[in-house]
């Protein structure tokens, strides 16, 4: 039953990433603040000028 015990604990991964060794986002951060706050607001404002567009495209062909 020993053996069982020592073979399961040879398989686990030692390299892999872990949830818990991730830290917070930190935003004084450069990279940090332009992925999780620029980049999504840019594709929010993106995203409603071209449904603007778009709207205005198919009026204008009506």
């Amino acid at each position: 039953m020993k053996n069982i015990g020592y073979s399961l604990l040879l398989q686990i991964p030692t390299d892999v990433p872990k949830p818990g060794d991730s830290g917070t986002v930190d935003l004084s951060e450069p990279f940090d603040l332009i992925v999780f706050i620029i980049l999504p607001i840019v594709f929010v404002i993106l995203y409603f000028v071209w449904k603007r567009n778009k709207k205005r495209d198919r009026d204008k062909n009506n």
